[in-house]
């Protein structure tokens, strides 16, 4: 019997260990890094009569959201930045559209978008805002991945719930692409869950805040502002349009530049520090310099129209054109060295400053909040920004 029960023994043990440790066994989930992150953000402005001071803050901000964007690492790598833009509540869009209209598509087209900006006025309208969010989410195209951050900001007043189209079908739809939908109440938080602002926590967990969107854009002078906009004109000397709209692209840089300029120093500035980014701030599609970093650069000059080129390069052959566009490039990468010195020496004045007046200075505005929500929702998508 002993010589019979010792096996018997290891096999019944070997056996019972077996079982736990099959169901004992939690697998690991594999951790996958994310090779090409990308942040897209869709802007849903209320033009309604009420809401000019909105439009002068969202004017001034894009330049504040591109930065805040531009500053996160994933795996050590920037994401792509893409940004749409829509305006709702005007009563001469079309009805059967719920009065929306799309401004812009997805768009890595940081001068355009500006100019946009700077072109909404206001006129009165009913602001269906489940409508507007819906439309953002089936018109555009976002990105399929789970691993980027894809989100929406709508800001206005009145009641979230106008209009013949349910919040919930935009909630469902934002869930279904894994989008954050942000509200922004423009006016009291007691008034803006009076309007049912408030329900953006259904739409794929985002966030609601107030700000007073009266509030004007604090421009707060520093001893780096007239050296950012020296080097600013340097930059804008790097460029060399190419193409039929190579001209009016270019030209549209230097209106854009004193659009922001005439309306807020802060935002020029602000503009600057974006255009001094290499990764934040490209025009591939017009500056021969920007052109000369994708694959088939070479093959493209070869067989460039040089007609389109500025007076003085059409009749450089390729071998001269290859060296001048060598020239720009590094003094182009020189001077946004420069610049990303400057515009930090420019925010830690402005930290100090704002410090000092820290009381004072309590009230949210459309920068303030999405400057806040941005760096917080980031770290759900492994994106740290610093």
């Amino acid at each position: 019997m002993k010589i019979l029960f010792k096996p018997m023994a290891v096999l019944l043990f070997s056996f019972s260990a077996f079982l736990f440790q099959s169901f004992n066994t939690t697998e690991k989930p594999v951790k996958t890094q994310n090779a090409n992150p990308k942040i897209q953000a869709a802007i849903l402005l209320d033009v309604s009569g009420s809401m000019d001071g909105l439009i002068e803050q969202a004017k001034a901000q894009l330049w504040n959201m591109v930065s805040v964007m531009g500053k996160a690492q994933c795996n050590n790598l920037t994401p792509q930045i893409e940004i749409a833009l829509y305006e709702y509540g005007r009563s001469t869009n079309n009805v059967a559209a719920g009065y929306v209209k799309q401004l812009s598509e997805f768009t890595t087209d940081l001068d355009m978008l500006s100019k946009k900006l700077f072109s909404l006025t206001t006129n009165g309208g009913d602001e269906y805002c489940g409508q507007v969010i819906y439309t953002s989410l089936k018109d555009l195209q976002w990105d399929s991945s789970p691993e980027n951050y894809k989100v929406i900001f709508i800001a206005g007043n009145e009641d979230f719930l106008q209009g013949k189209l349910l919040y919930t079908k935009a909630c469902d739809e934002a869930k279904t692409k894994g989008v954050i939908v942000n509200t922004i109440y423009c006016g009291s938080r007691e008034q803006g869950i009076r309007e049912h602002w408030n329900l953006s926590s259904e739409c794929g967990n985002g966030s609601f805040t107030v700000i007073n969107h009266n509030d004007r854009i604090e421009d707060i002078p520093t001893p780096y502002d007239s050296i950012l906009f020296s080097l600013n004109e340097k930059l804008n000397n790097t460029y060399i349009a190419y193409g039929y709209a190579g001209g009016a692209n270019k030209a549209m840089q230097a209106e854009v530049d004193q659009l922001n300029y005439a309306s807020n120093k802060s935002a020029a500035a602000k503009r600057v520090a974006v255009k001094g980014k290499e990764k934040l701030y490209k025009n591939e599609s017009w500056d021969l310099v920007d052109r000369d970093g994708l694959a088939d650069s070479e093959e493209f000059l070869e067989k460039l129209d040089k007609k389109t080129l500025p007076d003085s390069l059409q009749n450089k052959s390729t071998d001269e054109l290859k060296k001048i566009i060598a020239v720009k490039k590094e003094q182009r990468g020189d001077v946004q060295k420069q610049i990303e010195t400057v515009s930090k020496q420019r925010e830690d004045y402005i930290t100090a400053e704002k410090k000092k007046a820290a009381e004072k200075n309590k009230t949210a505005n459309l920068e303030t909040e999405v400057e806040k929500i941005i760096k917080e929702q980031a770290k759900r998508f492994n994106m740290k920004i610093d």
